[in-house]
């Protein structure tokens, strides 16, 4: 049975109140301002002393946050009480996904030779739209060895149009057309 981890947990129940109270956005923002505070090395030293007591936690992260909506506030106390807050980005990147894909959004690796242009992007993003039936967001990479073209990953599926990928369909047609 696959495991999940416990971040993504805390983010589908974060997501769920968000969806009933129709704070979805809000919660997103919360939840990224949680997650900036945890890169805060000075921050996490000082939350993660175990001879601090809880309250002068809890003040630390009311100072930090300023206005949150209390349930998040109530989620970074749940964490810190854990030991736990360094989940935080780990929390905040799975809502963001469960988010898009609320929003019928899905991500696409796209690995191309050439920096993408903006046009680029777009037009593989609609081709892209058009195969998944959903609004695609491009996350490129570069990576020379493909010659040419561009690979992409959309969850699942890997759809390659490299030149590389050409080339060696060509090479094999060829070899098994000389036998």
């Amino acid at each position: 049975m696959p495991r999940i981890s416990s971040g993504k947990r805390y983010a589908q129940a974060a997501f769920e109140l968000g969806l009933e109270k129709n704070q979805l956005d809000s919660w997103q923002g919360d939840l990224r301002r949680i997650a900036r505070l945890t890169t805060d090395e000075e921050v996490m030293a000082f939350l993660e002393n175990p001879r601090l007591p809880f309250a002068a936690k809890s003040n630390l992260l009311q100072k930090g946050f300023g206005e949150i909506n209390p349930l998040a506030f109530n989620l970074a106390l749940l964490l810190a009480s854990k030991g736990r807050l360094k989940l935080a980005g780990d929390i905040s990147q799975q809502y963001d996904e469960l988010l898009d894909v609320h929003r019928g959004i899905e991500h696409a690796e796209v690995i191309a030779a050439l920096p993408l242009n903006d046009e680029n992007r777009e037009a593989i993003s609609r081709w892209l739209g058009q195969m998944v039936e959903h609004r695609v967001v491009i996350d490129a990479r570069i990576d020379p060895s493909i010659l040419g073209g561009f690979i992409a990953r959309i969850g699942d599926r890997l759809i390659d149009g490299s030149i590389r990928q050409r080339l060696e369909t060509l090479k094999r047609k060829l070899v098994e057309a000389g036998r």
